[in-house]
């Protein structure tokens, strides 16, 4: 009756994602505590759910016409310098002024350190690094 209940709430949970969850984490938990409570009960719920977390926030590379776009912008007349490092799946800071991409507005772009940043516009998660 447990795993039914478990089940139950982690498709009625999985069912609500809305856009403002369109990275994937609610859904990938969601999914992966079914799958987990499925295969190994109550305790395959809870790590099904965290792995599910996981994969579900993994970032997809943008598209190519994205990238061509954001190598043939130029670099701005004065240069951007951040101090932290530039990762993959982390935000810039909020104060670097991201350049929506026409096209696409699912993302942006900024040059920061001499590089080109693909960045989701919302977020300013990064997304890709380029040169």
């Amino acid at each position: 009756m447990y795993k039914v209940l478990l089940v139950t709430s982690a498709m009625a949970l999985s069912s609500l994602a809305t856009n403002a969850w369109a990275d994937g984490t609610l859904t990938g938990a969601a999914g992966g505590a079914v799958t987990g409570a499925v295969v190994g009960g109550p305790i395959g719920a809870a790590v099904g759910g965290v792995a599910g977390a996981v994969v579900g926030a993994a970032i997809d590379p943008p598209p190519r016409e994205v990238v061509t776009y954001v190598e043939a912008q130029p670099a701005p007349p004065t240069p951007v310098v951040v101090e932290q490092p530039i990762v993959v799946g982390k935000p810039i800071p909020a104060d670097v002024v991201v350049t929506p991409i026409p096209d696409n507005p699912k993302y942006a772009y900024t040059v920061v350190n001499d590089r080109h940043i693909i960045v989701e516009p919302r977020s300013h998660r990064v997304v890709q690094v380029l040169n």
